[in-house]
């Protein structure tokens, strides 16, 4: 069996070579040529995983360690006969420190308490329903959307136009897809209060660049839309810049590698169903008081440095996000 795996998966290399060939390499130089004789891959959303890859190869497993899969062709994957299997909700504690950081951020610069903030959260999925937990819990008040949620499960959501007329502070965590994307777009960006707030931690592309001309917005920016190659009008404007990595913690990307090896392991019957990596120690959830996370945050995730970093080297984009520091997570 020949598996071939991103080298910038962490904690995974030495694992599989006991009972597979495995070869590693960069996740934008999967080709043809190279998965033709693979039996299964392990990416990240840097390979595009359709027909140009996967058309004539032995592919019969795709194992992805990250949340979305926006970058598989599943239609594809489903006429071939090609499982698939995601890391969903592997780094959504990486991604609400973030998020908390974000916020703790933007009420010292803006001198708010909780209380006095109306937060919208779009998608309220793995990451959605945390940042709604601990934000009602600090003093928030929330609305959200997430219609197939509300479609389901009936628990009083709102559409995004809604949101985005009540909320001083919007934060998206939705996956991408032909609805999600351009989400936000030039006329409905219009519905934000002039001094709001747009935080984008889901997908780059949910945001069309063209609506952020709006110059009487903070943005909070960590995807973008054409990433690696990002606009600079954007990047200059948002106070929190970072080369997508808010769910970059050290927990998140032992989970994220530790589910890829478990779904791979299932799929060919291989003895690592219940592997983890043994370099990162797992950390209790616990719950936090705003005055606890407003003055310990900066020491687990410095958005300030980091977002001077990616201004100062955008063209590094890839770089910086391949060798990121992860972040510990705290609670």
């Amino acid at each position: 069996m020949k598996v071939v795996v991103d080298r910038d998966i962490p904690f995974i290399q030495g694992i599989l070579e006991p009972f597979a060939e495995v070869e590693y390499i960069a996740g934008r130089s999967f080709t043809k040529e190279v998965v033709c004789d693979a039996d299964a891959l392990v990416v990240r959303t840097r390979t595009r995983c359709n027909s140009d890859l996967l058309e004539g190869s032995r592919v019969q497993f795709i194992a992805t360690a990250t949340i979305g899969f926006d970058h598989i062709d599943i239609d594809y994957c489903r006429r071939h006969n090609i499982a698939i299997a995601t890391s969903a909700g592997c780094n959504a504690r990486g991604v609400l420190q973030w998020v908390s950081a974000a916020l703790a951020l933007l009420a010292k610069r803006d001198g708010f308490i909780p209380q006095q903030r109306t937060l919208g959260i779009v998608g309220v999925g793995n990451v959605g329903r945390l940042i709604k937990e601990y934000a009602e819990a600090w003093g928030f008040r929330t609305v959200c959307s997430d219609p197939p949620r509300e479609e389901r499960e009936h628990l009083g959501f709102v559409s995004l136009e809604e949101v985005l007329q009540q909320a001083d502070i919007v934060t998206l965590h939705t996956p991408l897809n032909d609805t999600t994307r351009h989400l936000i777009n030039s006329e409905n960006i219009a519905l934000l209060h002039s001094g709001a707030t747009l935080i984008n931690a889901s997908r780059g592309e949910c945001v069309a660049t063209e609506a952020t001309r709006r110059n009487d917005l903070t943005y909070i920016t960590d995807v973008w839309e054409n990433e690696p190659n990002i606009e600079g009008d954007y990047l200059a404007k948002s106070i929190v810049a970072t080369p997508h990595i808010a769910g970059y913690s050290a927990q998140g990307k032992a989970n994220a590698t530790a589910l890829a090896v478990q779904a791979l392991a299932q799929h060919f019957n291989l003895p690592l169903l219940g592997w983890r990596p043994i370099e990162v120690e797992a950390v209790m959830p616990r719950s936090i008081s705003w005055e606890e996370m407003c003055s310990t945050i900066e020491e687990y995730c410095n958005l300030e440095n980091e977002s001077n970093t990616l201004r100062n080297n955008p063209e590094h984009f890839e770089s910086l996000r391949s060798n990121y520091h992860y972040r510990g997570e705290y609670f």
